[in-house]
């Protein structure tokens, strides 16, 4: 396994101000944030990014990554080209973007759109790598990583270095099939998003999943991504500061055990 540090993606509090979800995550002792391409730092505000990295690093903290809404084939060059500058300015390492149009579930594709797709996404990662950004396919259902073959086709249609997978599991996954994909996908993965739903999208405390998260975080194979790891919070039952703080404090204890557990030592199934 490889060892992960605790972030926060800031789209979990979409009504709050960036001042103040800095200070909500250093008050509960997380490391880094990704900010939200669609509502904290949008495409091409430059000054605002800059200013966000400043309270970001100023307390102490991380910018992970840009979480970028970008979705080829449906946005193109020009538009990544501002993208690729905003988070530039802000400080982040890494952008997340959208692989494929929005909503589209991946198997309505063709082998061209596949192939189209795959083709942009490279020119993306060509770009980025030339300022030193990496890029990180957003994996999620409705997209053209929302299966383990689908994702596992669309990196070996890429085939670039700079381009990374986040995972996540579908909302209700089984531990055994969460951790048979992560296995099968990890080598490829950067960062991971962490919340605790059910298969209909119901919102619990991160305590009620505590041991699949555990068993999941202790089991995540070496990857050939070059940075730190981090582990993000996304989400928290009724987008409450409160909950917020309450999943923290039980992230951070999931962390450590995490990190003590040997490699294959599952208990949960």
């Amino acid at each position: 396994m490889t060892s992960f540090r605790p972030g926060l993606c800031s789209v979990t509090f979409r009504k709050l101000a960036p001042r103040t979800i800095v200070r909500l995550a250093a008050e509960c002792g997380i490391e880094g944030i990704e900010w939200a391409g669609d509502v904290h730092v949008l495409p091409g505000q430059f000054d605002l990014a800059r200013h966000v990295r400043r309270l970001t690093e100023s307390a102490g903290l991380a910018v992970v990554s840009y979480g970028s809404y970008i979705a080829p084939p449906s946005d193109d060059d020009e538009a990544f080209a501002t993208v690729l500058e905003t988070a530039q300015a802000l400080g982040a390492p890494n952008i997340r973007i959208w692989p494929g149009v929005r909503n589209r579930d991946s198997a309505t594709y063709s082998a061209d759109e596949r192939k189209h797709t795959a083709a942009l996404i490279r020119r993306m990662a060509r770009r980025a790598a030339e300022a030193s950004v990496t890029l990180g396919l957003e994996y999620h259902p409705n997209s053209l990583t929302d299966d383990l073959a689908s994702a596992q086709a669309l990196m070996a249609e890429i085939d670039d270095p700079n381009v990374f997978l986040y995972w996540q599991p579908r909302p209700g996954l089984p531990l055994a099939e969460a951790l048979d994909e992560l296995r099968a996908i990890g080598h490829e993965t950067s960062h991971v998003h962490v919340f605790a739903w059910d298969k209909d999208k119901a919102r619990y405390p991160l305590s009620d999943q505590r041991a699949y998260w555990i068993d999941i975080l202790s089991n995540a194979p070496a990857t050939r991504w070059p940075g730190d790891r981090f582990a993000m919070l996304e989400f928290v039952r009724d987008d409450s500061p409160e909950q917020f703080r309450a999943d923290a404090a039980v992230f951070h204890r999931m962390l450590e055990e995490a990190g003590e557990r040997p490699s294959g030592a599952a208990r949960s199934l």
